[in-house]
């Protein structure tokens, strides 16, 4: 099978979607619950990390469903990251 570069972006811009869409419900309760117990703070930090560096390769070879979907996600899992920081620091 043969596809477009148009159909392959497409495909790129679905995945995107779809992997940050499925963070988000973890945010919500994140941020309206506060309750962190159930994150792990070392898996969290490889996890931001590794979304940092995905948007860093994003940029630097310029796709653009990399780079929006990495770019929200890191955002999301930092603010749970840092909301976890300051849970563990406060116990």
């Amino acid at each position: 099978m043969t596809l477009s570069p148009y159909q392959m972006e497409m495909i790129g811009y679905c995945a995107a979607f779809l992997t940050t869409i499925a963070f988000l419900p973890q945010a919500i309760q994140s941020w309206r619950t506060r309750d962190l117990s159930g994150i792990s703070l070392g898996m969290y930090s490889l996890f931001t990390a590794g979304v940092g560096l995905w948007l860093v390769y994003g940029l630097i070879i310029e796709k653009w469903p990399l780079i929006l979907a990495n770019a929200l996600t890191f955002a999301l899992a930092l603010s749970i990251l840092l909301l976890k920081v300051r849970h563990t620091a406060k116990k």
